[in-house]
């Protein structure tokens, strides 16, 4: 049955000249599909060319993991489909029955099965998904401050799968045309066909690092690249149901896409998938063109092998009965520039592109890249160090900066979490909304693990006086063996007496004692204060001296405040408002930072008694 057939037009003829109009879908009503009914799909196979299969209809799934959203299985047949099983790739791919549009293919049954089984996801239902429901908010572990590399590196939202299965309660399930005793069985085994992620510009091990993460979520990791240098069909030419279409994730230098297939087409909007691409609700990704080079057949899975082109609009819904969007200019994207700085081993260069601005995705699409820089540009075998200094630029606020040092054989993987977590904590602060303007990034690095061991501290003076200036020795030693001193010149205040300690501390450990001490009180109660604490967030490239003594004070909103008269505590103490307040059993006379050329750890406490002598 040609394709042609599938698009109705209304013709008016009015004094000899003919004029045509494309007429809306016209579409079945789940109630009237019965098994035994035959219908045609369509999708590409290769290039840009829609191609025909045969559709067998084997009954409907009702209720299958919601009310009212059910399933059509259908036998597919025809092209490669026989020798491939359901592809990876063609979620979206429509299906007509009396040149009427069922539905989309959107789920497949099983692995290493002998049947080409997909579930067909009503066209009514992806039609009725709600556009009003807001989209639910990421979830990040409250901010304590200050903060510090390892709580950046956590923070990071990684991807988890969407839909798991088709039937999260099989028994719930009614098959019309199956049978009862097979309901269930089906219903356990239908997932959402997977959707593959074009990615080019990526290093073969960062490829498998992403693709390693991605796994389980509905989205897999692909070789592919852009469309540059072959022959697709024209810019000006409308995509049309049964081709293949793109959500673009990343533009540039490296770029990752999902692709799958074009279900409707109605008016300016664009209906594809039948199943989530994400499930994220309102979105705001771009939609591009798809050029298909082949189909690799496998017994467990197969997928079009795509590459994706030009932008044509916006995907601005993702729900769980598919994904939808306007045609015309594409969203608004974050640009990420990465430097690579000259180092010992590897070359130099950088890499310029563009991601989607979304809370999930802009944070993981900047670790990816990151992780992919830094394979690329490190080559050696063995341990390495890398120094990475960030800037994000924001709308209507300071911009926020961010340095780090990493080192030893995890560094590669820390080093790009790290980049991430800033990105993380401004979009999900849980206070207001944050627009990321540019995300400016520069990486070093050197041959081997330079870190470092805080071994002991000593004052030369044995009777130190207050108003006194006296030099604090601090060593450290290498993991090669050398040792590495350092000395602070501390400054005792005149009005000095008692005891007092002189605490040597790394960033980490420093960080983790405050927010012990802070407690509730110690959280960000506004964007600046956040941008405040990753512009001074320890590092691991440091030590940290305080001159400490006992006094009463108190964490409020995240600000600490020292040496408190009682009055005032207890005033702060009485507050019924519900402001967070910790108290503080000893405060910071001064503070001192040490960088070293090493990532450095360790801890040692000097106490020294001022009493008049």
């Amino acid at each position: 049955m040609p394709i042609r057939k599938r698009v109705l037009v209304v013709a008016s003829v009015l004094g000899g000249l003919v004029v045509t109009l494309p007429a809306a879908t016209v579409t079945m009503p789940l109630a009237e599909v019965r098994a035994g009914m035959r219908g045609t799909g369509v999708t590409v196979f290769a290039g840009t060319e829609r191609s025909e299969f045969d559709a067998e209809i084997i009954g409907v799934l009702e209720n299958s993991f919601g009310p009212r959203q059910n399933l059509i299985l259908a036998r597919l047949d025809g092209g490669p489909l026989a020798k491939s099983g359901v592809i990876q790739g063609m979620s979206g791919s429509p299906v007509y029955i009396e040149d009427r549009l069922i539905g989309a293919v959107s789920y497949a049954l099983g692995s290493f099965t002998n049947d080409t089984i997909a579930g067909i996801t009503p066209i009514d239902e992806m039609l009725r998904a709600d556009t009003s429901s807001p989209r639910a908010a990421s979830v990040i572990p409250e901010l304590a401050l200050p903060l510090s590399t390892e709580l950046l590196t956590t923070l990071l939202l990684m991807p988890s799968g969407p839909v798991d299965r088709f039937a999260t309660r099989p028994r719930s399930v009614h098959a019309d045309g199956i049978g009862a005793d097979l309901d269930a069985a089906i219903g356990t085994e239908l997932r959402p066909i997977a959707t593959p992620v074009v990615m080019s510009g990526f290093a073969p091990p960062a490829f498998e690092q992403i693709a390693g993460r991605l796994r389980g979520t509905g989205l897999v990791a692909v070789v592919g690249g852009t469309t540059s240098g072959v022959s697709t069909q024209p810019s000006d030419d409308p995509l049309q149901p049964g081709d293949a279409v793109g959500v673009s994730l990343m533009q540039g230098d490296l770029s990752m896409a999902g692709t799958g297939t074009v279900t409707m087409v109605e008016a300016d909007r664009l209906y594809a998938f039948g199943h989530p691409f994400y499930n994220l609700g309102p979105s705001s990704f771009p939609m591009t063109r798809a050029y298909v080079h082949t189909v690799l057949s496998s017994q467990a899975i197969s997928s079009r092998i795509a590459t994706v082109g030009e932008t044509l609009g916006t995907i601005d819904q993702d729900r769980s009965t598919g994904i939808s969007g306007a045609f015309g200019a594409g969203p608004g994207m974050v640009p990420v520039h990465i430097d690579i700085e000259p180092a010992e081993s590897g070359h130099t260069g950088s890499f310029d592109f563009e991601v989607v601005d979304d809370e999930l995705f802009t944070p993981l699409l900047v670790y990816n890249a990151m992780l992919n820089t830094l394979v690329s540009h490190n080559r050696q075998v063995g341990a390495a160090t890398y120094t990475v200094r960030g800037e994000v630029t924001l709308a209507d606020h300071p911009n926020a900066t961010f340095e780090e040092t990493f080192a030893g054989g995890s560094a590669t993987i820390q080093a790009a979490l790290y980049v991430a977590g800033p990105l993380t904590a401004l979009i999900n602060n849980g206070v207001e909304p944050v627009t990321i303007e540019a995300v400016g990034l520069s990486v070093a690095t050197r041959d081997g693990a330079r870190t470092a061991q805080l071994e002991r501290i000593w004052l030369d003076d044995p009777r130190p006086r207050a108003g006194r200036t006296v030099p604090l020795r601090l060593a450290a030693r290498t993991q090669s063996g050398e040792e590495i001193i350092r000395t602070v010149m501390v400054d005792l205040p005149g009005n000095a007496q008692g005891r007092w300690q002189l605490l040597v501390a790394d960033g980490a450990t420093l960080a983790q004692q405050e927010r012990q001490q802070a407690g509730q009180g110690g959280r960000a109660t506004d964007v600046r204060q956040l941008i405040d604490a990753l512009n001074d967030a320890r590092r691991n490239n440091r030590l940290y001296v305080q001159l400490r003594r006992n006094d009463a004070g108190a964490v409020v909103n995240g600000r600490r405040l020292p040496s408190l008269p009682p009055s005032v505590l207890d005033v702060l103490g009485a507050d019924q408002r519900g402001t967070p307040i910790a108290r503080l059993r000893t405060a910071v006379s001064r503070e001192w930072s040490i960088p070293l050329d090493h990532v450095v750890s360790g801890a040692r406490v000097l106490t020294i008694d001022l009493s008049a002598r």
